[in-house]
């Protein structure tokens, strides 16, 4: 009977420090992660602008990243992890695509600042 009960005991402790060991750490952030974040506003003089914030939101670096309007595109070589590159997209954009070697693409929509 004891073993059955230390038994319990100890797989009850186990399941305990697991889940305090999730809370505790957290999910694992993704090796390979980007965020595109299109911005709209006005400026001096009542100027609409659209930026775009592209961010390295994973762990590891993300290489030969296209930046995708449709007519044009752009290339930044290379993000770090949490590093960020702001660009001005064409006023005709309405959409960007976005993708890098690493196998990540995020498509976003671009509404103008006027809207």
């Amino acid at each position: 009977m004891r073993p059955i009960v230390y038994g319990a005991i100890g797989g009850g402790a186990a399941v305990v420090v697991a889940v305090i060991a999730i809370f505790v750490l957290g999910s694992p952030a993704q090796q390979y992660s980007l965020s595109v974040e299109p911005q709209t506003g006005t400026g001096m003089g009542n100027m609409a602008y659209t930026d775009l914030k592209i961010k390295n939101t994973g762990t590891s670096d993300l290489t030969n990243i296209k930046v995708d309007y449709g007519q044009t595109s752009e290339k930044i070589p290379a993000l770090e992890p949490g590093q960020w590159v702001d660009l001005s997209p064409p006023s005709s954009a309405t959409m960007v695509t976005v993708t890098c070697d690493q196998g990540v693409t995020v498509t976003k929509q671009i509404e103008s600042a006027g809207s």
